[in-house]
């Protein structure tokens, strides 16, 4: 029966114990006690005990971290739970708000794969466009685009014998457009369902699970309009210009 209340007793750690625990350095936890993101140690004269609400407070502080949270943004939602709001409804609300709506899957291609899909177009200036729009990254042993599909469709065009920079000119022109629509939409949920919300810590906790669920229900919603738009847009201009062909 003693060694049954024994094992039940909680952990207690030195800082040492506590940041080898939690997989960080002792000096991270200090700065992490300056910042207030880990609450005060019991003391025993001078002494300082953590125990296991302050390990489990930096493994959160570690997952927020790794979801790209930065320290001002964890320190309000550890405030705002430590003010009895749920964290992990709030940090939903914020993950539902910025996750990616892509998802491309890089590709990286040498220079002889280059050469051998571009031949003489694969020029400076195409290369120097192709960086300035944002797709690629250059190394020495070729580049790595930020899309397979666009990577894939840029090869097959000039295939099909569209010029390289006509194709790098579409597709700066295309991203204007593109960014133009994404405004409209981030308006639309910005004005029509966050409406005054300023900060994602001001809300309840049954309103940050609302408004998760309404923002994830939303996201495929414009996605959608967004094809049948550009699908509806081109059926519009091709009949245009094959009228215009066929037109006595």
């Amino acid at each position: 029966m003693a060694e049954t209340e024994q094992e039940d007793e909680p952990r207690a750690y030195r800082v040492a114990e506590l940041a080898e625990a939690a997989g960080i350095s002792v000096r991270t936890v200090r700065f992490y006690r300056e910042r207030r993101l880990l609450q005060p140690p019991r003391k025993e004269g001078r002494i300082a005990w953590y125990g296991d609400e302050h390990l489990a407070r930096l493994r959160l502080v570690a997952e927020l971290l790794e979801r790209g949270h930065a320290l001002g943004g964890i320190a309000e939602l550890i405030g705002a739970g430590e003010d009895g709001r749920d964290v992990a409804e709030l940090i939903g609300l914020q993950a539902a708000l910025v996750a990616p709506w892509s998802d491309e899957t890089p590709v990286h291609l040498d220079w002889a794969e280059l050469r051998a899909a571009f031949g003489d177009q694969l020029t400076e200036a195409n290369t120097a466009e192709s960086i300035a729009q944002g797709y690629i990254t250059v190394d020495p042993d070729g580049i790595t685009h930020v899309s397979r599909r666009l990577m894939d469709a840029t090869v097959a065009l000039v295939d099909e014998g569209v010029p390289l920079a006509a194709v790098l000119d579409v597709s700066r022109r295309a991203a204007e457009y593109a960014d133009a629509m994404a405004d409209l939409f981030v308006a639309l949920i910005r004005d029509r369902l966050l409406g005054a919300l300023t900060r994602v810590q001001d809300l309840t906790p049954a309103e940050a699970a609302r408004l998760t669920e309404q923002i994830q229900r939303v996201r495929p919603l414009a996605r959608a309009v967004n094809d049948a738009q550009f699908a509806l847009a081109m059926d519009r201009r091709v009949r245009a210009e094959y009228d215009g062909l066929t037109a006595e």
